[in-house]
């Protein structure tokens, strides 16, 4: 059991096709489960349009499941009322993809910081100024800020803001949804930076989305791969980048971005992602697999436990 475990998770949305059609689903999640394991980064890759966001959005409470559950320690955080979903909401925070449209633009810095401080009443008036202070410095950022709004600010500099907050009331979890791809490359490796430092030093657990298999591989401990809703390979960082065996995976690797000493020029992968309002019959990756054969399409296959991962995939 893990500080947040997923069991059969989905999320249905109803799509209404036509005035004579009835209601079709469209599938963001569909059967999911993992386990993020105290101080460690689970994180999830795939595509736009995987569910990975939704996913996120799910574990931290922020719409309910069609079915499933989301368990925090060991409880359904469905069932959580009162002091018990405060208690959650302290040890569950957010950071997300876009830092200007995520901070209120008529918040000063020292508002924006100091507000959940309040609401937990973790720190008193006489404290608050430094206590901000305290936690500013821990991403970066100095006492000059604290007078200042989010125009002020570069990407970046937002992003450390935004980070100091999910910060402030020491959570357990941090859900980081692409917080790294509405900045330039540059900044992503000082902000990365800073998230694996706090991870270090704080020994908080990261649920870290994102489509960027190279930061992915250097912050991770663990990876799913997401495809159309469902998890099509999940294993330890090193073992997946090593190793995979999803051709989804292998495809995704090679068509990653890097160095090629021998002038091949890089895979890119074929064809689009077909809508979730019409997935495929069988394996929902056979229209673009190039290794698919005859059960592909009729047959969807099981998540399998092997060696060292989870697979779903008919060719093992």
């Amino acid at each position: 059991m893990g500080i947040i475990d997923a069991k059969d998770l989905r999320k249905y949305f109803p799509v209404k096709r036509t005035s004579f059609a009835g209601h079709k689903w469209l599938k963001a999640v569909d059967g999911i489960s993992f386990s993020i394991k105290d101080g460690t980064v689970f994180a999830l890759v795939g595509e736009s349009g995987s569910g990975k966001s939704t996913v996120a959005r799910l574990v931290l409470r922020l719409m309910p499941p069609t079915s499933g559950q989301i368990l925090y320690q060991g409880k359904d955080i469905q069932h959580f009322k009162g002091d018990s979903l405060l208690e959650f909401r302290k040890a569950a925070q957010i950071v997300f993809q876009d830092p200007f449209a995520s901070l209120n633009p008529r918040m000063t810095v020292f508002s924006t910081i100091s507000e959940p401080l309040k609401i937990h009443k973790l720190a008193g008036k006489s404290e608050m100024k430094d206590e901000v202070i305290r936690i500013l410095g821990s991403v970066g950022l100095q006492a000059d800020v604290l007078s200042r709004y989010p125009h002020e600010f570069s990407g970046g500099q937002r992003q450390r803001v935004c980070i100091a907050r999910a910060l402030a009331v020491s959570p357990k979890v941090i859900v980081a949804d692409e917080p790294l791809s509405a900045l330039d490359v540059s900044i992503q490796a000082q902000i990365l930076n800073i998230l694996q430092e706090l991870q270090k030093k704080s020994h908080i657990s990261f649920l870290f989305i994102s489509h960027d298999l190279r930061v992915v591989q250097y912050f991770s401990d663990e990876i799913a791969v997401m495809y159309l809703g469902k998890i099509v390979e999940h294993a330890k960082t090193d073992d997946l980048f090593s190793r995979p065996l999803h051709p989804y995976t292998t495809e995704l690797l090679s068509s990653a971005p890097k160095i090629r000493p021998d002038g091949k020029k890089r895979e890119i992968l074929k064809g689009d992602v077909p809508s979730p309002i019409d997935i495929p019959p069988g394996c929902p990756f056979h229209p673009r697999c190039p290794r698919r054969f005859d059960p592909c399409d009729r047959v969807i296959p099981e998540l399998k436990e092997m060696r060292d991962r989870f697979v779903s995939c008919h060719l093992y």
